[in-house]
């Protein structure tokens, strides 16, 4: 089995993207939440690849020291290219890209980044790569977990980044021979301070 987990909530006021942003505290609560449940359910796993962007690596660094299984970094996990916007205050990248306040299609690109249709074309290959694997856990972004739900259901992809419900430390369970994928956790349900 594979198993797909979105990093932690971290600090919404600023573009994510490629961004290098910490996990807030809420996020690391939600990731050791989900990291509580997959032992309790017995959830294993051999290997961890993760995305080389910070939220990601620091998600994946409280799943490796929970497990004791080391982490292999890989930049094709990465969340969408925003960019010019990447890593700006929400405020800021309203001001210097007015053009850009608006819901973008599938095809519009940000400046000097990436269209949710290059994202697809991009985690397409990926999602292959996963597929050829088993007993793995693989810590990315919403973004890319979209994608690969917008693939194995056969669904085109939308501006609807709520569409597949993948929240903040939420975890999915992929079989790799049905190709079938499902969420089975959400911390979102429990009330953080």
């Amino acid at each position: 089995m594979i198993y797909l987990l979105r990093h932690g909530l971290d600090d919404e006021r600023f573009i994510g993207g490629w961004s290098n942003v910490h996990l807030t505290t809420t996020g690391i609560k939600q990731v050791r939440d989900t990291i509580e449940f997959m032992k309790t359910h017995r959830i294993t796993f051999k290997r961890i690849y993760s995305s080389d962007i910070l939220r990601a690596k620091e998600t994946a660094r409280l799943v490796s020291n929970a497990y004791g299984i080391p982490i292999k970094w890989e930049s094709r996990l990465r969340e969408l290219d925003k960019g010019l916007m990447t890593g700006l205050h929400k405020r800021q990248a309203e001001r210097k890209f007015k053009e850009y306040n608006k819901t973008l299609s599938i095809e519009e690109r940000y400046p000097e980044g990436e269209s949710l249709l290059d994202l697809y074309k991009r985690q397409k290959e990926v999602l292959e790569w996963i597929l050829s694997m088993d007993e793995t856990l693989i810590v990315t972004h919403r973004g890319p977990i979209n994608m690969y739900y917008n693939y194995i259901t056969g669904q085109e992809p939308t501006t609807d980044k709520t569409q597949f419900g993948v929240t903040h430390a939420s975890l999915h369970e992929l079989d790799p021979k049905q190709k079938v994928m499902k969420k089975i956790y959400d911390p979102k349900e429990k009330e953080y301070e």
